[in-house]
């Protein structure tokens, strides 16, 4: 019995810490942090569903805007209307060369496009989805996973803690 509790304080301890450090990430260093050209961003709209639903944690890599291709779904930095001061995430649908290289993006789900963006605004292409972390970060975002996953695991391993802390004062 021991055993199997230890085994469940370790799962539950290291996904507690996979949760925190991907929302420390994310959130205190504001996207501006980039661990060897990777970023990572949580999709908090359904404009690109079906491709990628809200909650889904997503992994973009930096490229040169020449490696940019129509049919890319790429994260930037929206500058102005709608978009200003919003991280987006769309699927690249025209480029054009005049003179600076314009993007011209799209949620899939959407019916218009953004307002042109350039290579300054973009973060990376994205090259991933990140299942284990959209899992986490879907139960975590809905009330009853975030009672399965933080209240009641945390809750046993503070009882538990306790529980130890007063049977080894008994000892004593």
């Amino acid at each position: 019995m021991k055993i199997i509790l230890q085994v469940f304080k370790i799962i539950v301890v290291l996904l507690v810490v996979l949760v925190v450090l991907t929302i420390l990430v994310q959130r205190v260093f504001d996207n501006n942090i980039s661990l060897g050209g990777y970023r990572m961003f949580t999709i908090v709209t359904g404009s690109m569903e079906p491709e990628y639903q809200v909650f889904d944690i997503i992994i973009s890599r930096e490229v040169a805007t020449d490696e940019i291709e129509v049919g890319d779904d790429v994260v930037y930095l929206g500058k102005e209307g709608a978009m200003e001061d919003k991280i987006v995430t769309h699927r690249v649908i025209r480029i054009e060369e005049n003179e600076k290289k314009e993007f011209y993006t799209q949620g899939i789900a959407n019916t218009g496009e953004d307002p042109v963006v350039y290579g300054d605004q973009i973060y990376g292409v994205v090259v991933s989805k990140s299942l284990v972390l959209s899992f986490i970060s879907n139960l975590v975002n809905s009330p009853l996973g975030f009672i399965l996953l933080i209240a009641i695991p945390g809750s046993i391993l503070i009882g538990e803690e306790i529980m130890q802390r007063f049977f080894k004062k008994e000892e004593e």
